[in-house]
């Protein structure tokens, strides 16, 4: 197994541009004050599809699903800039807990800035229930959008990019060369990257909780089909 390379020191924190450039901050508007506070306390695990980068994809998938759904656009920022700010990587066995303890942790950065109530408990409520592992049923609109915008970074063009970095870092082979549809064996997205694809990435489109979701969810699974039935024929496997 291929030892995951580490990314170099010297790289900037992704939330930190070079001189010239817009702050990561100003990606989040209407809200870029409330990014510009939350961003800093954000832990930097150096791991590339959980970046700032990543947040501001599932904000402008927030903003695209909220145009039709609704929803609280404050706790929806706040939600979504916290969602991930306890780093627990894919194959720790606290992964399933990940979301509640980046809710417990969401409180207290929200208190620290003088949220109460009933507002930060729905930041909460959504950041703990957007994770496909901890399987947290969504109970307000917020959480439904959070869940979606979420899960539309893991499918489509996107998806395959992060499926394969991820598997990249944890030292995972592309394919099983024996059988690389596992057709004659379990799925093991642990050894395989492809395996991901059954084993989760082509299930997450029947699991979208808006109708804005859904639509968008579609297109992206599409897109997955289409780039699985071309590896599989340049592999000389086709299906």
């Amino acid at each position: 197994m291929t030892t995951p390379l580490s990314p170099p020191a010297s790289l900037p924190p992704a939330s930190f541009p070079p001189a010239g450039l817009p702050p990561a901050s100003a990606r989040f508007a209407p809200y870029e004050p409330l990014a510009s506070l939350l961003l800093p306390m954000l832990p930097d695990a150096g791991d590339g599809s959980h970046d700032v980068a990543h947040l501001q994809r599932v904000w402008s998938n927030v903003l695209a699903i909220a145009a039709e759904e609704g929803g609280d656009r404050e706790v929806l920022a706040a939600s979504c800039l916290l969602h991930d700010c306890v780093a627990v990587e894919k194959n720790s066995p606290l992964r399933a807990q990940a979301s509640r303890l980046a809710a417990e942790r969401a409180g207290a950065i929200l208190a620290g800035l003088g949220w109460t109530g009933p507002r930060t408990a729905a930041v909460q409520h959504a950041v703990e229930a957007h994770s496909f592992s901890a399987g947290i049923p969504p109970r307000s609109l917020e959480a439904e959008i959070l869940q979606d915008a979420d899960r539309l970074d893991a499918i489509g063009a996107l998806g395959i990019a992060r499926c394969f970095y991820t598997a990249g870092r944890m030292g995972s082979a592309l394919y099983d060369a024996a059988d690389p549809h596992a057709e004659r064996r379990g799925t093991d997205d642990a050894r395989f990257a492809l395996d991901h694809f059954q084993a989760k990435l082509l299930h997450l489109a029947g699991s979208f909780r808006t109708a804005a979701g859904r639509r968008l969810a579609m297109l992206r699974h599409q897109r997955m089909q289409r780039f699985l039935a071309e590896m599989a024929d340049e592999i000389g496997q086709p299906r």
